[in-house]
């Protein structure tokens, strides 16, 4: 509510400095009816030259006066107009005396909009009866808005002013309460699972006097650790690049990059079956970002291709360039992903194949990390996918340079 009180606080100074001028364009027009009576009363004497002399210097210092007061009404007028805030002030009587320009749009608007302008009109008769309001109204235009409207009354010294309007896009931050809402919704479902598993695996190995069960509920505790420990770890690399720290920036080598992603997903491609290798990169490939971060993205793009391969199918990585871009392509040849489901799949903790995710221990943010660190860096992951024939990945980074030659 504190840019509410903000406008309202401007309405309330634009509302004042407008009665102030008001006022004393009246008390130059009063003095100057002084002036044009002295002067035709009493032509001649000195008593009312001197009169009019100093009536005249009173008059010039109201008008100097006036002009300062409607410079300042001008100003706050024009800052209330600059405000990505509607805003519509009335009078004591009803009258609308200043609309901006974003609220401006919605007087004498149809369809949705019209709803606004009723909801200003009649919330500001409200207002002016020293009742405050607020209303919130879904518009399912083109784009589907929603808009809340705020009246409040415009009070000086307890003096009744008028009332103010303001209206509000309040779409995104309705968007970001679900996101944030969906997201601690997800972490507790996705970490209740293994955490619930542990427990029950603990409970049972508590009484369990054969070796060859008590290995193999270890086992079973051991992996749903690391089950947590990498959702744990995957949440706070989400975390630490959707914030606002600054990225590392540093200029690395591309070929060298690569290879130690490559290196870093190995064993879980052995373990896995799967092969996987890198063509080969051009060494004077360069790019300037935040290392980690590329590491990050890339690593996860193959891991996925990894976990959704089957043993035996190949993992291939390869890189190409133009003269400003770069691309990073991860090809696998697994199960592939469902049309309908390319959309999804950047979202967080959302899986294709929830079973064999469950099985290799994913987090479900993967996709997610990738695509905010390319994003961060002013790129983008792209796929093309067909069920059962396997998936393309590619990260798309901008700005790449070359090494000089023999560097």
């Amino acid at each position: 509510m504190g840019y509410i009180l903000a406008v309202i606080a401007l309405a309330v100074a634009v509302v004042a400095v407008g009665f102030a001028w008001r006022l004393q364009r009246r008390t130059e027009r009063r003095l100057l009816g002084v002036v044009e009576a002295l002067d035709d009363s009493a032509p001649g004497r000195a008593g009312s030259d001197i009169a009019i002399a100093r009536i005249e210097r009173s008059v010039q210092r109201v008008r100097e006066l006036g002009d300062r007061v409607h410079q300042a009404e001008r100003r706050l007028e024009l800052a209330l107009s600059e405000m990505t805030q509607g805003a519509v002030v009335c009078d004591e009587q009803g009258t609308v005396v200043f609309r901006n320009r974003y609220a401006q749009s919605f007087a004498g608007a149809r369809h949705g909009e019209a709803l606004v302008e009723a909801a200003v009109i009649e919330l500001l008769e409200a207002a002016r009866g020293g009742v405050a309001g607020d209303r919130e109204l879904d518009l399912f235009g083109p784009r589907r808005r929603t808009l809340l409207v705020h009246a409040a009354p415009l009070r000086d010294d307890g003096e009744l002013l008028g009332a103010i309007a303001v209206i509000d896009d309040v779409t995104e931050m309705h968007r970001i309460d679900a996101i944030r809402r969906d997201f601690v919704a997800n972490v507790s479902h996705e970490l209740k699972t293994p955490i619930g598993a542990l427990s029950l695996l603990a409970e049972t190995l508590a009484g369990e006097t054969d070796a060859a069960i008590v290995q193999r509920l270890s086992e079973r505790m051991r992996n749903e650790s690391f089950r947590v420990s990498n959702m744990v770890d995957d949440l706070l690399t989400l975390s630490r690049i959707e914030g606002n720290d600054a990225p590392n920036i540093d200029e690395f080598g591309i070929d060298l990059l690569v290879r130690e992603c490559v290196d870093r997903v190995h064993p879980l491609a052995e373990q896995q079956g799967v092969g996987i290798s890198a063509g080969p990169i051009d060494p004077t490939l360069r790019f300037t970002g935040d290392r980690r971060q590329i590491a990050s993205a890339l690593s996860n793009l193959l891991e996925n291709a990894v976990k959704y391969s089957e043993p035996g199918a190949p993992v291939e990585v390869r890189v190409s360039s133009s003269d400003q871009d770069l691309a990073i392509v991860v090809q696998d040849h697994g199960i592939g992903i469902p049309g309908a489901e390319l959309e999804r799949i950047f979202e967080r903790f959302y899986r294709v194949d929830k079973a064999r995710s469950r099985e290799t221990g994913g987090s479900g943010l993967g996709l997610s990390i990738a695509r905010h660190v390319a994003r961060n860096h002013g790129g983008d992951v792209t796929v093309v996918s067909r069920e059962g024939e396997g998936s393309t990945f590619a990260l798309l980074l901008p700005r790449v340079t070359r090494a000089e030659a023999g560097e």
